[in-house]
């Protein structure tokens, strides 16, 4: 009797610990739901918007101009943000505001990728903390869940004019 209780112990043990494991790939490697809060990404994303994730872009190094990602923020590592890549390495980047007279340019440096927020006048970015580290990257937005009246997949940037093609 205490043999089988044991033993069933054990296996339900394994299983769970099996399981786990699974779950555990399945969110680090293939993807999952975030909600998004702030407003740096209006309109294409608003405040408590559901959106599906999926991390294998950033470990294949697949992320393009335009995608939107989930990342680590640069200055409080325990949070994440969510942002438009507008570069990436090598790329001239135009870092002054949409309303300077003077056009200041950077060039994104290797390994890394430049983050800004769709909604330029109300979004802390690259324009603030610099280029930002690969591998800070988490995953890459591909759709909207949630309201269903935006269920798809993302429109593109507003700002995309911003990008230099140099």
């Amino acid at each position: 009797m205490l043999k089988d209780v044991i033993g069933k112990t054990f296996r339900l043990l394994g299983y769970t610990i099996q399981y786990g494991c699974i779950a555990h790939c399945a969110f680090e490697y293939l993807g999952g739901i975030v909600v998004c809060s702030g407003p740096s990404m209006e309109p294409t994303i608003q405040n408590s918007d559901i959106v599906f994730s999926e991390n294998l872009s950033c470990h294949f190094y697949n992320i393009q101009k335009g995608d939107i990602v989930i990342a680590k923020n640069p200055t409080d590592p325990k949070s994440n943000i969510c942002k438009r890549v507008m570069g990436l390495e090598g790329d001239k980047i135009c870092t002054s505001s949409p309303s300077n007279f003077l056009k200041m340019n950077s060039y994104v440096p290797k390994g890394h990728v430049w983050l800004e927020g769709d909604n330029l006048r109300n979004s802390t970015d690259s324009r603030c903390y610099g280029p930002v580290p690969y591998g800070l990257i988490r995953g890459r937005i591909c759709f909207k869940l949630w309201p269903l009246t935006d269920f798809g997949f993302l429109r593109a940037s507003p700002n995309s004019h911003r990008i230099c093609n140099d």
